[in-house]
């Protein structure tokens, strides 16, 4: 219906990651001591960045390659040769820029296959160990020796408030903390045992929606959650538990490179090679 707005002059362009779109105006080149003649390119959202930034560093990553963002939420990203979709489960499909990343791509067929990155993103994460004033200092101290060899007995579902998008898109879904554990360690692996069991289901998802190929063995870990290293232990058990063949082989890894703000260069680098 017409409302006699010129939607044109009131919608943006949609452009792809890695598009020149054009060059910095130049008051704010001179406001922000930016280079007059730098050129904007289209960006790309924190977690897609995170997975550049990831697995994308040096080379053109392989199909099948995993990164998860455990930052205040959790974030699943995949490549894979086909898109998957499912509102129900909160899953998604981004297509991938086809960067130009030192040396040549390691997809030997992605001339004949197109590039996507599946994934979702839950309302679980880092952000409720705040909620639950746990500071730095406890989260080292606690980690520390905590026994991440066998499951805890508690079974959270760690969301701060209602509601949940990924792996399944529920408005209704409840956090659930109970029964709260006086012990604080056995409280924390409770906790990040919730949030892992999340990614494992998330992963599954993933693998039951048709992604191609399915979760392979090595998943790379972005955002502030990566640091823990017991918790990496702990997830990567559970992944490993989770899958009928080649468990052994799983290996859950802290990636060299973890901020999204790098993944974001590396994108508008990658449209001047």
């Amino acid at each position: 219906e017409d409302i006699g707005i010129n939607m044109n002059f009131v919608l943006p362009d949609v452009v792809a990651p890695g598009q020149k779109i054009g060059c910095i105006s130049k008051n704010v080149a001179e406001k922000y001591g930016i280079c007059k003649d730098a050129v904007i390119v289209g960006g790309t959202t924190d977690s897609n960045a995170a997975f550049i930034a990831a697995a994308a560093a040096n080379e053109m990553p392989k199909y099948g390659t995993a990164v998860t963002s455990l930052g205040s939420t959790l974030a699943i990203k995949m490549l894979s040769k086909t898109p998957v979709e499912d509102s129900a489960r909160g899953v998604y499909s981004h297509r991938f820029p086809d960067l130009c990343c030192g040396g040549s791509p390691t997809n030997e067929d992605k001339k004949d296959t197109d590039l996507w990155l599946v994934g979702g993103a839950s309302n679980v994460g880092c952000a409720i160990l705040r909620k639950e004033e746990f500071s730095n200092d406890e989260l080292v101290q606690r980690s520390k020796d905590m026994d991440v060899s066998s499951d805890s007995s508690l079974s959270y579902y760690p969301l701060l408030k209602k509601g949940e998008r990924f792996p399944i898109a529920d408005s209704e879904k409840m956090p659930c903390l109970e029964p709260k554990s006086e012990d604080r360690q056995e409280y924390l692996k409770g906790i990040l045992q919730g949030i892992a069991r999340v990614e494992v289901t998330g992963f599954k998802v993933i693998d039951e929606l048709g992604a191609i190929p399915s979760f392979q063995n090595i998943v790379m870990t972005a955002g502030g959650g990566s640091k823990n290293e017991k918790w990496s232990q702990m997830r990567e058990r559970m992944l490993r538990e989770s899958k009928s063949e080649g468990s052994s082989h799983v290996r859950v890894l802290r990636a060299e490179n973890a901020e999204a703000s790098f993944g974001a260069a590396i994108l508008a680098a990658s449209s001047f090679v």
